[in-house]
């Protein structure tokens, strides 16, 4: 078997989701927990792997899924397409999370004749590390950078956005934002001790060929 490299993840993605949306699952029929069609959906993505590549599932300590491949893996449903993640600084809403996303997005039924749920996957997008920062905090920094902004603007802007940072922190903040401006994001990241993920906005972009978001299932039907 071939190591498990970034393309090879992404084509493997779009060919594992063919397959899923073509089985039945007994398993999590009447199932309303998010979380626990997550799991299920995550367990089966890396036993389809491990038939194909070799590679290093993450642990606890990692932090990630493939810390190899600096990917995290998200599952979530299309009627509220978000997730959390470990809050780290301020800074992951400007600079974005500081690894890959790949987002699996399903619509679940239920049959009850058959007492079986089919999970159609809609979108399988992958978000570069660069774009996982918040969509509004970038888009506004990157428009006040582009009108010649100083310290004290962007020290404005932050507290408006209300980052949370203290005093030091915040001129810290944007001192690294005049030396090295961010990329657009494209996720919404709402503060909280964990941040809360939501990808609407990114699934739209992911049908525009908008540079650092791709469809994977879009390109593996082209």
């Amino acid at each position: 078997m071939k190591p498990l490299t970034l393309d090879a993840l992404k084509a493997g993605a779009a060919d594992f989701l063919k397959l899923m949306n073509e089985k039945s699952v007994p398993e999590l029929f009447g199932i309303t927990d998010g979380k626990a069609v997550g799991t299920y959906v995550e367990h089966a993505f890396y036993a389809y792997l491990q038939q194909h590549y070799i590679y290093t599932r993450g642990s606890s300590a990692s932090g990630i899924d493939f810390p190899q491949l600096e990917v995290d893996l998200k599952v979530t449903s299309i009627r509220q397409p978000q997730s959390s993640c470990p809050y780290q600084s301020a800074a992951q809403k400007v600079y974005g999370l500081g690894y890959h996303l790949m987002v699996l997005i399903y619509d679940k039924k239920d049959h009850t004749d058959s007492k079986a749920a089919q999970l159609n996957f809609q979108h399988a997008i992958f978000i570069h590390r660069d774009h996982t920062g918040d969509y509004q905090t970038t888009r506004g920094l990157l428009n006040i950078l582009a009108e010649e902004a100083n310290l004290e603007d962007i020290i404005a802007f932050l507290e408006d956005r209300n980052l949370p940072l203290d005093e030091i922190g915040r001129e810290q903040l944007a001192r690294q934002i005049l030396q090295s401006p961010p990329g657009q994001g494209f996720l919404t990241i709402s503060n909280a001790l964990q941040w809360r993920l939501q990808y609407g906005r990114a699934v739209s972009l992911s049908m525009t060929g908008v540079s650092g978001i791709e469809n994977l299932l879009q390109e593996a039907a082209e």
